[in-house]
């Protein structure tokens, strides 16, 4: 079936860029970022939409004729079906906003959060009781749910920092879920669906992931890693995620406390692309994959080789 998810991801998210070319729905680029990146200005995105849909068109029939997996994988497709909603909201108002020249552009902290954070409480209401050992020792259900809403919420906007890059955020999530794909067929799916998406997304890019794409992913990372392997391995495997979103909040903290920048820019793949450190977008992209390798290595070794 990964093949299946491959090839009908590549032809539905081929059969995207040449409807959103037609159409004009076009990324903006923005001003500040790195000027190598203004050649971008117009291309595609919102590409994870069909690649999502590639997944679910592929898993639910599995799931209702028994080959699917249990009530586990549900969980984790479905986490990765409402976030990917809240994300896909994001995709429609920039694109929206870009044809009319006006209008709300993306939805704002305020109004995502609440979002991304009752889809992550259901997902922890029906994981917690799934996963194979108590995650906060003394606190029982309710300790497990906590974590696990936090969990959830912190993967998605980690992994929606790390897009930004041609192939970046594809790469790292195929890499690092490597380790569950036996264990887990949602996590195979997506695997086989960033496979034909990456076949456009790779530099030069014809098409953008965009947040539908970015919040699913985070989804399948949290569930997959916290119902199969162990929570407290996500971080590691997942460690280019981790140090975008902390960049981004190091930053940010530090310009409205001290006035003054820490890293040339954030996420930290366009600090290394600034013009003062030079490095070129590939090279980012590649050096954060074999960091990535490394991490998810090192995940193989402490689950003792096997999931």
């Amino acid at each position: 079936m990964m093949v299946v998810t491959a090839l009908l991801s590549w032809f539905l998210v081929g059969l995207f860029v040449r409807v959103s070319r037609a159409r004009g729905w076009g990324q903006k680029v923005r001003q500040d970022g790195p000027q190598t990146h203004l050649v971008k200005e117009g291309t595609p995105t919102a590409g994870g939409v069909p690649f999502v849909l590639a997944m679910a068109a592929v898993f639910f029939p599995l799931y209702f004729t028994g080959h699917g997996g249990g009530p586990r994988e549900l969980v984790i497709m479905l986490a990765a079906l409402g976030m990917g909603v809240v994300g896909g909201v994001d995709d429609l108002l920039k694109i929206r906003s870009r044809m009319k020249g006006s209008g709300k552009t993306e939805l704002l902290a305020r109004e995502k959060f609440p979002l991304q954070f009752l889809v992550a409480a259901l997902f922890a209401f029906f994981a917690a009781p799934l996963a194979a050992h108590e995650l906060v020792p003394g606190f029982g259900q309710l300790g497990d749910t906590i974590l696990l809403t936090l969990v959830m919420v912190g993967s998605v906007n980690a992994f929606n920092f790390t897009d930004g890059l041609d192939g970046l955020l594809s790469g790292v999530a195929i890499i690092l879920l490597l380790p569950l794909l036996a264990l887990s067929p949602v996590s195979a799916l997506l695997v086989a669906a960033l496979l034909g998406f990456l076949w456009f997304n790779a530099h030069p890019a014809r098409v953008f992931m965009g947040d539908m794409g970015s919040h699913a992913i985070g989804a399948v990372a949290a569930g997959a890693y916290v119902l199969y392997a162990d929570v407290w391995l996500l971080p590691i495997a997942a460690i280019i995620p981790v140090v975008a979103v902390l960049s981004v909040v190091i930053q940010v903290a530090s310009f409205k406390l001290r006035g003054k920048r820490v890293f040339k820019m954030a996420p930290i793949q366009h600090h290394f692309e600034h013009q003062d450190i030079g490095w070129p977008e590939t090279h980012v992209t590649m050096r954060f994959w074999v960091v990535t390798a490394v991490a998810t290595a090192a995940v193989w070794w402490l689950l003792g080789g096997r999931p």
